[in-house]
């Protein structure tokens, strides 16, 4: 018997039972059964209709849009499972909602990344599996081990598919200065040349200047970022790209397609052929925009559930 828990049981929320449904389906497990609902004032309820005592319990959820929704959420099951004796409690956070908010960037500014992992701990989680955070250093905020995966495999798996050998004449290209690195993980991968879209205001009150470092002309191009929330930065950089870098396509990819207020508006209208996002955040209505595409991440999330359950290393899965 492995230590921790006679058995291995996965739960969903309500954020994304799709996701969670695959993983179980690879698995070779059903999903648990559990009702994550409301009270009429809101209040957030959870009833587990089988035994968890015991149990390795695995809890799938994005705390994506409505966030305090979703979070709560995920607090209340990590609280119900404790409570029911489990052996011990995973929290599978595909998309960690509070990311961005991970330092002080002015003063009296809150640092919520670190509260939610304090939240997530005092609920009763014993280990933390997410894909992507926003910042890596996020794992330090978290007293418990925290396994962060990489979208990038994904990603690489789907381009060298989709282009072959066109690959190496492409141009991986980063919206920001910020993105470099995973940018080029992912340039490295398909033999790319890689670019950087620089943005800066020349004077206080004047419009941001898109300058792009790297030669795109005549080039098909993959813009490569971690999230799209409103899609402004990633549409200019597109943008950018061919009005001044003299592109001859933009493709674009994102492990977690937010999608919040005027994006999906934004990115019909802009210069992308194909905006990738991976199914850390429910799919949006096809109907919406014929650009987006959704990749699986559930045989990643599954094997990771698998090798922490039998206490094998996962880093296999960031190579």
């Amino acid at each position: 018997m492995i230590s921790h828990g006679k058995d291995m049981k996965v739960f969903s929320g309500n954020a994304n039972m799709n996701l969670a449904k695959d993983i179980c389906r690879l698995i070779g497990i059903q999903l648990g059964n559990a009702e994550i609902g409301h009270f009429s004032d809101g209040e957030v309820f959870a009833s587990i209709y089988e035994s968890v005592r015991g149990s390795d319990v695995f809890l799938v959820q994005s705390t994506s849009s409505p966030v305090n929704d979703h979070l709560m959420e995920l607090l209340v099951m990590i609280d119900a499972m404790k409570r029911a004796s489990a052996g011990r409690i995973t929290a599978v956070i595909p998309y960690f909602g509070y990311a961005r908010q991970d330092r002080k960037a002015k003063a009296r500014d809150p640092i919520s990344a670190k509260l939610v992992a304090n939240m997530l701990t005092a609920a009763g989680a014993d280990r933390v599996l997410t894909m992507d955070l926003h910042a890596a250093q996020i794992q330090g905020f978290f007293d418990i081990p925290v396994d962060n995966l990489y979208g990038n495999p994904v990603f690489v798996d789907y381009y060298a598919k989709k282009f072959g050998e066109k690959c190496e004449e492409m141009v991986a290209v980063s919206p920001d200065v910020g993105s470099v690195s995973r940018t080029r993980a992912f340039a490295q991968k398909l033999h790319m040349n890689l670019a950087i879209v620089d943005k800066r205001r020349q004077k206080a009150n004047q419009c941001e200047v898109m300058n792009v470092i790297g030669d795109v002309e005549g080039k098909d191009c993959i813009l490569f970022d971690d999230m799209v929330d409103t899609a402004g930065s990633l549409c200019n950089a597109a943008k950018a790209i061919v009005e001044v870098g003299g592109a001859r396509s933009v493709y674009a990819c994102a492990s977690h397609g937010v999608l919040s207020g005027p994006a999906i508006e934004r990115i019909n209208g802009s210069v992308i052929k194909e905006l990738a996002f991976l199914d850390t955040i429910a799919a949006i209505d096809p109907a919406k925009s014929a650009k987006i595409k959704y990749l699986t991440v559930a045989p990643m999330f599954a094997e990771a559930i698998e090798r922490i359950y039998q206490e094998i290393s996962v880093s296999k899965l960031w190579i």
